[in-house]
């Protein structure tokens, strides 16, 4: 299956987010949804299982100068096998204008056994953008080994390298479970954050969980890894709340800060 999808976001003179652009075809399909504040919340619905292998799909995603976008998945995305010796591959590009803010917050990509998918994200923000990008990858479904899963995660700031971070678990990829990359945790993520109105953030790490500040730009990445997808979107709400106020618990739970 190929699929394509695009969403152009832009301000009118009184500051109000409104979509100049919204097409997907299945399992790619976007749908908005109420929002306040000025901005627009899109979400991502499947319109069919999968990914599968041998799937080829695509979402363009512009945020113009001023604009407010929350992009979100209804469900996390489970990465099945399917023609034998088959990839599948997702490709997310996206640029922020000036003055634009992304939230981008899916569900978990899982990676179920047998799979083999690759996921790149491709991300051009402008000077004075902001940007939240959280990425969750759950390595098999419950009680099984998983598939082979490459996630590929490219961030330009300014038209300068900001992040290049790769990772790759399963069958292909040996070492993947040792202790130089997941320890043998079934759940891993990253969130990372632009935003020029920030400070500063000293690096940081507390159990599994780790903020570090990135050169070239006012941005900081969190990565942990967790025995499970609730644990580990904790941890990763945990730091992106630390965005606001540094330091302590919430409700008990981690927080780096």
């Amino acid at each position: 299956m190929r699929a394509t999808a695009r969403l152009v976001a832009r301000a009118d003179r009184h500051g109000r987010t409104a979509l100049a652009e919204l097409r997907g075809e299945s399992p790619l399909l976007l749908r908005q949804v109420a929002a306040t504040g000025g901005g627009v919340t899109v979400y991502v619905v499947g319109g069919a299982a999968g990914p599968l292998a041998g799937d080829e799909l695509r979402l363009d995603v512009e945020v113009g100068p001023g604009a407010v976008v929350r992009v979100q998945t209804v469900a996390a995305s489970i990465a099945l096998p399917g023609r034998p010796g088959a990839v599948s591959r997702m490709l997310v590009r996206v640029s922020v204008a000036a003055d634009a803010v992304l939230h981008w917050l899916p569900e978990q990509l899982v990676a179920a056994a047998g799979c083999a998918h690759v996921a790149d994200a491709q991300v051009d923000v402008a000077e004075g953008g902001t940007l939240h990008w959280r990425d969750e990858l759950i390595c098999g479904r419950h009680g099984e080994q998983p598939g082979h899963a490459e996630i590929n995660t490219w961030v330009d700031l300014a038209g300068r390298p900001l992040l290049r971070q790769s990772l790759s678990v399963g069958p292909d990829a040996p070492g993947w479970a040792g202790p130089a990359v997941l320890s043998g945790a079934p759940a891993t993520g990253s969130l990372l954050v632009v935003d020029p109105a920030r400070p500063a953030e000293p690096p940081a790490v507390r159990g599994t969980v780790a903020r570090l500040p990135l050169a070239g730009g006012p941005a900081t990445l969190w990565t942990a890894t967790a025995p499970d997808a609730h644990t580990l979107r904790t941890y990763l709400d945990g730091a992106n709340s630390s965005a606001a106020s540094a330091g302590g618990e919430v409700n008990g739970r981690v927080r780096v800060g």
